[in-house]
């Protein structure tokens, strides 16, 4: 009878996972793979492997941090998967998925929104998330290093070499 309580109170942690990072895992995978489902597609996959890596979380960060970690880790290796099926060279991919940003079913923001987005689309990929998670998620350069495991000094020179592309981008967008 307590094992059965036991996994009633696990699931019952669970829950509050979900409840409490299902909607930033969601767009944190939205940005960076850009279609809706195949966002939600990880944003599932995520989560079904915190469950089953559940037993894994040894505490030395935030569980916040921890499950971060794993969507990026998850985004990144679909991003790689696209490019190495062959699908569609990934400079191709790319720009399907700047299409699918000027559609107006997947964004609704403005102009100067819609440019930032397409920019952050150009970055190399560790740039990208290293400003995906800095700009959209506001995260602290100590969070980002441990979801990363990367240094803080390496993601500060990311960052700021993302944003002087996006800038760079941006205003030869607007200038034509």
């Amino acid at each position: 009878m307590k094992a059965v309580s036991n996994r009633v109170k696990e699931e019952a942690e669970f829950e509050d996972l979900l409840d409490a990072y299902q909607q930033r895992i969601f767009q944190l995978a939205q940005r960076m793979v850009i279609d809706a489902d195949d966002a939600a597609d990880i944003t599932q996959e995520v989560f079904v492997k915190v469950w089953q890596k559940r037993d894994q979380f040894k505490g030395d960060s935030a569980i916040f941090t921890w499950i971060y970690r794993i969507a990026t880790n998850h985004c990144l290796e679909f991003l790689r998967k696209k490019k190495k099926r062959g699908f569609l060279r990934f400079t191709d991919y790319e720009e399907t998925l700047k299409k699918k940003l000027e559609s107006p079913s997947y964004f609704d923001g403005d102009e100067y929104q819609r440019i930032l987005h397409q920019a952050v689309l150009t970055l190399p990929e560790k740039q990208r998330v290293v400003f995906q998670l800095k700009y959209f998620d506001e995260l602290k350069y100590e969070e980002i290093a441990r979801i990363t495991d990367t240094s803080e000094g390496a993601l500060k020179a990311s960052y700021h070499h993302a944003v002087k592309k996006i800038e760079a981008y941006a205003k030869n967008v607007l200038n034509q």
